[in-house]
């Protein structure tokens, strides 16, 4: 078992002068971070995938497990997350743990303001962890993290203002600019999902109308085909042969699967969706300019059948085409962990604490055996 399960003391205040006096860049700058293991966290609405990476972006052990139900408290999760840790600290030195949560994370990336998927509300959680498992915890929006791996071993290395546009059930994102993740004043920044798009359109969850996730997300996607088939529409009759009927088992990669296989309604509505996704993307190049639109997320599996209709459409909507460079739109290349990975890589920014830490204690440690040493051989000579 790792010792840094013994190493509880806490870490001294005196540090925190020190600190302030070294620029933040500088201090924060994933060139100046030590090149040690740390563990990446990623919590969504049905799992929570707990993995060990290494300063170079691989991940040398994973643990998946199930999101405890969300009607169960706060306690439950971190309890998961503690496990997972311990797990892995078991067979790996661990110096820090980066959290990517699906949520509203304040600016000190300290407390978790929402979750939609979790009982988190308000939650202290990178306090009640670090306390918990006594090595520094970072805690981070999930898009957030997915963006910066990424940005540091992805689709999106050598850009120095880029965006990360993750599809899945909603439509997430992050925003980063020369090497900096830009969280906003309340850190709440790149919720790009909830742009209304359709004044009055289809309901959000959110609780808004017309939001741009409603249009061109897993759950869009899902509930034009299942609208199409309960209509008993012509072109759906594919798709309700392939589910025989049961038109709830209707999944968005399951229309994935179908439009590669040459299904033309689905091949429509992954069209649809890109097109609203290259709407969306023109709106964002209006607003931030950035160089390139990376998009993740499940529903980015389907590659060109989305990602070329979303060019097109980006191009006929930007601001000003024909006179500006375009941003260029590229697909995410560490799937599903990205996040996972992007937040142990942040969480290396925060690891030199423990290791100084450490470091102080071994010395205090050595100094108590020279001395003990000197005393032992002192009364051995009287």
């Amino acid at each position: 078992m790792s010792t840094y399960r013994d190493f509880t003391a806490p870490i001294g205040s005196r540090r925190a002068p020190v600190l302030r006096t070294v620029g933040t860049r500088e201090r924060r700058s994933h060139l100046t971070a030590p090149r040690v293991p740390t563990v990446g966290i990623d919590i969504g609405g049905t799992k929570v995938m707990a993995g060990v990476v290494d300063a170079d972006g691989n991940i040398l052990e994973r643990l998946r497990t199930e999101t405890p139900d969300k009607s169960k408290s706060p306690k439950v999760v971190e309890d998961t997350i503690v496990e997972l840790v311990l797990d892995l600290s078991d067979r790996h030195d661990v110096h820090a743990v980066g959290i990517g949560a699906a949520g509203w994370v304040d600016a000190d990336r300290n407390r978790v303001l929402f979750a939609p998927h979790l009982s988190w509300r308000n939650e202290p959680l990178r306090d009640r962890l670090a306390g918990r498992l006594a090595v520094p915890v970072l805690v981070d929006n999930d898009a957030n993290s997915a963006a910066w791996a990424e940005w540091r071993f992805g689709a999106g290395r050598g850009e120095d203002h880029l965006v990360m546009i993750t599809l899945g059930t909603g439509i997430g994102g992050a925003i980063l600019e020369d090497g900096q993740v830009k969280r906003g004043k309340y850190g709440v920044a790149g919720e790009f999902g909830h742009m209304q798009v359709v004044p009055g359109g289809h309901r959000c969850p959110c609780g808004n109308r017309g939001c741009w996730e409603q249009y061109s997300s897993g759950n869009a996607l899902v509930r034009e085909a299942r609208e199409l088939a309960a209509a008993d529409s012509p072109v759906a009759y594919g798709i309700i042969e392939h589910v025989k009927g049961n038109i709830a088992d209707i999944s968005g990669p399951m229309i994935t699967e179908l439009a590669r296989e040459g299904d033309a309604m689905c091949i429509e509505l992954l069209q649809d969706i890109g097109q609203w996704l290259g709407v969306g993307i023109a709106n964002l190049a209006a607003a931030l300019d950035p160089s390139c639109f990376v998009i993740g997320g499940g529903v980015s599996a389907a590659d060109d059948l989305l990602i070329g209709p979303a060019r097109d459409a980006f191009k006929r909507h930007l601001t000003g085409r024909g006179y500006r460079p375009e941003a260029h739109i590229v697909r995410a290349q560490l799937g599903p962990e990205a996040g996972m990975v992007g937040a142990a890589d942040l969480a290396r920014l925060v690891a030199r604490r423990f290791r100084r830490a450490k470091r102080r204690r071994v010395e205090r440690y050595e100094r108590y055996e020279r001395y003990a040493e000197a005393r032992r051989t002192t009364q051995e000579s009287l």
